[in-house]
């Protein structure tokens, strides 16, 4: 039997992070058992474990809304407490108080869950002033311990990430303008055709996925004491980004143009053999962005490392049959040239 899908990740996380989670849980614990004894450290750990997040901007929100999730849940508790005493029936009084308090405060779903299981907790362990206040003192010990371990223990800068997904989607995006430059001169097959539009279909998650990284990448400098060291680089992959993104979009419309319209004499205009070479020029210009940002996961050997692409073509007019095709491919690759070279 598979373990299924939802209680597994698709890789696992940083050994460095399970260490750094460790070792804020047990410093946690150890201080919070000395500073407040009597009662075993339990919110001090939980707090620590959750505030140790991927970045530290992470744990700071995490340690805010555990903070504020507790100091809530056990206002509930004890106020419940002083109110109606201790019958057991309390704990669920306090749970559905303590959810309808942060849906009337529109919080979080983790701070509203934190609400709730503070309030159970106290109530469950001892629902006294001064055994609410000692949870309090713990939790704020253990979020402080959480901060302070991922802030001093190898700060995490997520820019490996943004680097490869970048990489791989400067490739894929010239090896679509290559497939492309390929097809046009030659008659396809329908199973060519589709195959054709499978792959550039392909470059709009790789897009996202990259998006996804360099953004998680500027995230996670936010208060990095390491953000020095990595802030232009992940600004310099946000500009390659925003210069591919229109050529990923230019590139899927100039393949669905043609699965649109193909037909098998369209390898005999004149201007499509032009073409061809240019989609190739433009192929090796977006190598070589790549290139210049450090982001190509396997740089290739290009036979120059000057731009190919040259000015905009100038062709005679298409058959009355293929105007629509022809005049569509040019645009598209004016519109390439123009993010490749600058040009608005």
């Amino acid at each position: 039997m598979r373990i299924p899908a939802a209680i597994r990740a698709s890789k696992r996380s940083p050994l460095l992070q399970v260490v750094k989670s460790a070792a804020a849980t047990i410093a946690a614990w150890l201080l919070a058992g000395w500073v407040v004894p009597g009662q075993l450290p339990v919110f001090a750990a939980i707090a620590a474990l959750l505030v140790v997040q991927p970045s530290i901007n992470q744990s700071l929100s995490k340690a805010l809304e555990r903070s504020i999730g507790v100091i809530i849940g056990v206002v509930i508790a004890v106020a419940l407490g002083l109110l109606l005493g201790s019958p057991s029936w309390i704990v669920l009084l306090a749970i559905v108080v303590a959810m309808l308090v942060a849906w009337v405060f529109r919080a979080t779903p983790g701070t509203g869950n934190q609400v709730a299981i503070s309030a159970m907790l106290v109530l469950a362990l001892g629902s006294t002033p001064d055994y609410a206040f000692a949870r309090i003192v713990e939790t704020l010990i253990g979020v402080a311990i959480g901060i302070v371990v991922n802030a001093l223990i190898v700060p995490p800068v997520l820019v490996g990430p943004a680097r490869r997904d970048l990489g791989l989607l400067g490739s894929e995006l010239a090896a679509s303008l290559d497939r492309l430059a390929a097809a046009l001169p030659h008659p396809q097959t329908p199973e060519k055709l589709w195959e054709l539009m499978v792959e550039v279909r392909l470059l709009r998650p790789m897009r996202d996925a990259a998006e996804a990284s360099i953004a998680a990448g500027e995230e996670s400098l936010t208060l990095n004491p390491r953000r020095s060291n990595h802030r232009q680089e992940l600004a310099e992959m946000r500009g390659l980004l925003e210069k591919l993104t229109p050529i990923v979009t230019q590139t899927i419309g100039m393949t669905r143009a043609y699965f649109d319209h193909y037909d098998d004499t369209i390898g005999r205009e004149p201007a499509v053999g032009a073409i061809a070479d240019q989609l190739r020029r433009a192929g090796h210009d977006v190598r070589l962005a790549v290139q210049i940002a450090d982001v190509s996961p396997e740089p290739e050997a290009l036979t120059s490392a000057i731009p190919a692409l040259t000015a905009p073509l100038v062709i005679a007019p298409p058959s009355s049959a293929h105007w629509i095709l022809i005049g569509s491919l040019m645009e598209d690759l004016r519109r390439i040239r123009g993010e490749l070279v600058g040009e608005e």
